[in-house]
């Protein structure tokens, strides 16, 4: 029931989810809702509606309304997941709501103490993305906190994303080791000193997209900005390519003949292709989305999150548990 084109968005790439990648999607919310947005031929073999009386509104304080609201979808959702009914949850609503129902209602991984959203953004190099944590989900941030952030996302990259050994760095003002605020540079220490980390140093806001680095910590405020311009960039640079592209018949015959690397641009600037953010450090598979996300970022994100429950990436965090505990130290 969330998001800005909620529900007829969420079912539509959820029916195809449950097409294309043969899982079983339960679609939490109001019934009545859900089934007028429905195809009318639509199959529910792999569908199944979940009743949540309530849903929390974007305006709302995300702690007291998961409380308050204890029958709100997110919360439905949430207990399929610690009850075992469910492999993974997505939301596209209140993303602090869903993160305040996580912690609740799924708890902390041992040995964590901040959950951090991890978002995949593309670079240069074709098929080698870099995950950046956090972007949002703490925006004050310990330097132990940067140092699990690393952790786990070095184990994301590796069996998710299929990195060998993630190249981990810092994001900073500088790559100097002496460049930063005293919590960049007591978490390049702590990176630094952990032999469990590949960390290769700091990385500069031009680094972030040159495919040098696998995965790249930072707190949760910058994080968030540096989201939210990179996903705006990528629009700009498609509409000026449209724009650009010559006009006319000239114009129209060299758009053909262009269209297929076009697309294939698009693929690798959209963001609605990577569908969402995994909520790391929770004792659950849990992603959350855009509040403007429609079909495509919706099985995208599904995707993903098939992706993390059959790679088995929870069990991996949990078998860490020693290791993670050393990082928070």
């Amino acid at each position: 029931m969330g998001g800005d084109h909620a529900p007829k968005e969420i079912v539509a790439g959820a029916l195809r989810a449950s097409e294309e990648l043969g899982v079983k999607v339960l679609l939490v919310g109001d019934p009545q809702q859900i089934k007028a947005v429905m195809p009318p031929k639509t199959t529910l073999e792999r569908v199944e509606i979940v009743p949540a009386e309530e849903a929390i509104a974007m305006d709302e304080e995300p702690l007291n309304a998961v409380r308050r609201k204890r029958k709100a979808s997110i919360n439905v959702a949430m207990d399929l997941v610690k009850n075992q009914q469910a492999d993974a949850v997505f939301s596209a609503g209140h993303s602090g709501a869903a993160m305040a129902a996580a912690l609740l209602r799924l708890g902390r991984l041992p040995g964590i103490d901040r959950p951090a959203i991890g978002t995949v953004f593309p670079t240069i190099m074709a098929g080698k993305p870099v995950l950046i944590l956090d972007v949002g989900a703490n925006v004050d941030c310990r330097p132990k906190f940067l140092e699990q952030f690393a952790m786990m996302g070095s184990i994301y990259s590796q069996y998710v994303l299929g990195t060998d050994t993630p190249k981990v760095g810092l994001l900073n003002i500088g790559e100097e080791d002496t460049k930063g605020n005293e919590q960049a540079l007591r978490a390049h220490q702590l990176l630094r000193d952990n032999s469990l980390i590949n960390f290769v140093g700091n990385a500069e806001g031009r680094d972030v997209l040159s495919g040098e680095f696998d995965v790249i910590v930072c707190d949760g405020f910058v994080g968030n900005v540096l989201l939210k311009f990179a996903e705006s960039l990528g629009g700009v640079i498609l509409q000026i390519l449209r724009e650009e592209l010559p006009q006319g018949l000239h114009g129209q015959i060299g758009t053909a003949l262009l269209k297929p690397n076009l697309k294939r641009i698009k693929q690798r600037m959209d963001h609605a292709e990577h569908g969402g953010a995994l909520l790391l450090g929770v004792a659950g598979v849990c992603f959350i989305g855009h509040g403007s996300s429609q079909a495509p970022s919706i099985f995208s994100a599904i995707r993903m999150a098939k992706e993390a429950v059959d790679n088995q990436v929870l069990e991996r965090l949990h078998s860490q548990y020693e290791i993670l505990q050393r990082g928070s130290g």
